[in-house]
């Protein structure tokens, strides 16, 4: 079986690539059965000269190849019929964007393999650059901080060499005394939480940030069942909350009155109630002047998060009032940093990371016949139609959602 690295198509370019030249190297030490090629890029974060240099084969043309596998969206146009794919295809969503992505999809039979699709048997992501996004989120929410205040100056983390260089940087800031509040227990929330504890800021407990005032800077780590209640008023439970949100409302407000800063990294679901709402921001006691959202839904469960913002451009404000974008340091707005592909900044190390995971979860399933069911539960189209797990987006492959 021949496995191709592709090439990113998408604009804005994006430097990041499933697997590193150490990676693969890897691959081919475990699985020498396997046939590997990368396609040539000049905008990769590695180059084609290093992928030689540890001799993987680069070319121009990787079309005889069976596994293409690659990072965003590939456009329709460079789409080859008959084979399998690996990307993220923003699709599952039923996003209206890319619904001739998956059209096309079908019409020239691949089997796509979609990267958020790539689960266990009880549906926990196994792959992806959570921890990527959380790192460049809190950093950027630092940044934004650092900016509006006149606190200090932290640079790009797209103009740093890696996560090594970023937190060197975040060595040379002092942090005002701030309430900072986290949301989420995943892979983002884990990597916003490696920012707070590099920079040596106290945890505390959801009690004690909930009735104390502090003479340093901390932070509290929110899961769901914290800042969302049951309207009944019986004990809500965690798992009965992801299968049907429905009988449960947001219980974020006495965190929003404690917390000057806070970082979105929770994962929000469909028919989940909103943190805050446009009306909860206008309260005379909503404290947050700062928000990362790094979870980024726009116009949802952060109220403040209006549109995304861009790497070139990662900060708007939000005046609660009028409901309206203004000047990200402008008097009394709260400070928004919605940077929809965060990992993209930090290309070198979440390229390394994506390819740790990905051969470790994915790439056995090549060769042990599927043993755990990963490519099964991946799989969304097979010979022109959708698998049965992902049959529930047929209405919108045919334009009636």
């Amino acid at each position: 079986m021949k496995f191709a690295i592709i090439k990113e198509r998408k604009n804005p370019p994006d430097r990041r690539v499933v697997f590193s030249p150490e990676a693969l190297v890897e691959f081919k030490n475990k699985f020498p059965q396997a046939d590997i090629v990368v396609e040539s890029s000049d905008i990769r974060v590695f180059t084609d000269k290093q992928y030689q240099d540890a001799g993987i084969t680069v070319s121009a043309d990787v079309s005889d190849a069976d596994v293409m596998i690659g990072v965003k969206e590939v456009p329709k146009t460079a789409l080859i019929p008959n084979k399998k794919y690996f990307f993220f295809s923003h699709t599952i969503k039923k996003q209206p964007y890319n619904r001739e992505l998956l059209k096309t999809m079908l019409d020239k039979n691949i089997e796509m393999f979609d990267h958020e699709t790539i689960v266990r048997e009880n549906n926990a992501r196994l792959i992806g650059f959570g921890r990527y996004a959380g790192l460049v989120g809190a950093y950027n929410g630092f940044r934004a901080l650092g900016l509006r205040d006149g606190l200090f100056e932290l640079p790009k983390v797209e103009n740093l060499a890696d996560l090594d260089a970023v937190k060197a940087e975040l060595d040379k800031i002092t942090l005002p005394n701030i309430n900072i509040l986290l949301t989420g227990t995943g892979k983002v929330a884990k990597g916003a939480k490696e920012i707070l504890d590099h920079l040596k800021i106290k945890q505390v407990s959801d009690a004690l940030y909930l009735t104390s005032e502090f003479s340093e800077p901390v932070y509290c780590m929110a899961d769901v069942m914290e800042y969302n209640k049951r309207k009944d008023g019986t004990v809500g439970d965690k798992y009965a909350f992801y299968k049907d949100p429905s009988g449960y409302e947001s219980n974020f407000m006495p965190y929003a009155k404690q917390t000057d800063f806070f970082i979105a990294g929770h994962f929000y679901g469909d028919g989940a109630p909103y943190l805050f709402t446009r009306e909860d921001a206008k309260h005379p006691d909503f404290r947050i002047n700062l928000v990362a959202d790094v979870s980024c839904d726009i116009d949802g469960p952060v109220a403040s998060t209006i549109r995304p913002s861009t790497i070139a451009d990662p900060f708007y404000g939000y005046d609660a009032k009028t409901e309206s974008e203004v000047a990200f340091n402008a008097k009394g707005c709260i400070t928004m940093m919605a940077v929809d592909n965060l990992p993209c900044e930090l290309p070198k190390d979440a390229s390394e990371g994506f390819g740790e995971t990905f051969l470790e979860h994915v790439i056995p399933a090549f060769f042990n016949n599927d043993a755990d069911g990963v490519l099964l539960r991946a799989k969304m189209t097979e010979n022109g139609k959708l698998t049965d797990r992902y049959n529930y987006l047929q209405d919108y492959v045919d334009g009636k959602e």
